[in-house]
């Protein structure tokens, strides 16, 4: 059997394994989902509008689903509804670079199926609301709008990513569906939504900040330039206000928000902050509440 023909068997089977358990999401088609469990379907969390999103199956039956849990940072979101359909498996190895994999999409109503190669692994991207998520699959296979929320799938249909986003250069990225991550979807389905410290605030990139500060003849200082406060958010609680610099939390440099996101993400009741308001320089202490 030559390559070609190799490459059909595989995703004939692989569309025989997961062509029932792949729904639309949205009743415009936005985005893809794969049914994991009965009664719970999983997708990205940024396909949705609302707590509510219509499921459209294989068959064309289409129901109403309601969000068991959400991580929305992590693009996440598991949906309840009724599955009536085999559930997806997911796979025992995860894909390395050089390796074959097949992604699968429901985006407008329409099954598609494509192959391509791992170009990389590990690799970092931003979530909807801006945070770092590492550990990416970086991968070739083509894929049309409406694609993410689909799973990657190894030659024998078993579930090793889902579809998150394209990357802009040709390649797009999932997140592996690690023992970790399945650990994450099991609380969603459990109901546990995943709720991380949030400051409350809007804020600007240093290069914005860097430029402000230099048009009104302040020195030059790197940090996030708060551009908004939520009232009696953690932020506004520490009394830091629209203007203020932030330049450090703890005794790191926050030369970007990526750097301040992972400081979020670890954070527990408190953490400080270096906060720069024209000249003067203080620390403060941020409290979350859960």
């Amino acid at each position: 059997m030559s390559v070609i023909e190799n490459l059909s068997a595989s995703a004939r089977t692989v569309l025989g394994q997961l062509g029932e358990s792949l729904v639309t999401i949205g009743q415009d088609g936005r985005g893809s989902g794969i049914v994991i469990a009965t009664g719970k379907v999983l997708t990205n969390a940024h396909n949705l509008r609302d707590r509510t999103t219509l499921v459209t199956f294989a068959d064309g039956r289409a129901e109403q689903g309601t969000v068991a849990g959400a991580d929305e940072d992590g693009d996440l979101v598991v949906l309840d509804v009724d599955t009536a359909v085999a559930p997806a498996t997911w796979a025992e190895q995860l894909p390395q670079a050089g390796d074959v994999i097949f992604a699968l999409s429901r985006g407008g109503h329409r099954t598609r199926i494509s192959f391509g190669m791992v170009s990389s692994v590990d690799v970092a991207f931003s979530g909807p609301r801006g945070r770092q998520v590492h550990g990416g699959i970086e991968h070739t296979a083509p894929l049309v709008r409406g694609a993410s929320g689909g799973p990657v799938a190894d030659a024998g249909g078993h579930v090793v990513g889902l579809n998150t986003h394209r990357t802009g250069r040709g390649f797009y990225v999932a997140r592996p569906i690690d023992e970790a991550l399945q650990s994450t979807i099991a609380d969603l389905a459990a109901g546990n939504s995943v709720v991380r410290p949030r400051l409350g605030v809007a804020l600007a990139p240093p290069e914005v900040a860097a430029k402000l500060r230099a048009s009104v003849g302040l020195p030059e200082c790197v940090g996030l330039l708060v551009r908004g406060v939520e009232p009696d958010g953690p932020a506004a609680n520490a009394g830091i206000a629209e203007g203020d610099l932030l330049v450090a939390v703890g005794d790191i440099a926050l030369a970007t928000l990526a750097v301040l996101h992972d400081a979020l993400g670890a954070a527990s009741e408190t953490f400080t902050l270096t906060v720069v308001r024209g000249t003067d320089e203080r620390v403060v202490t941020v409290t979350f509440t859960k």
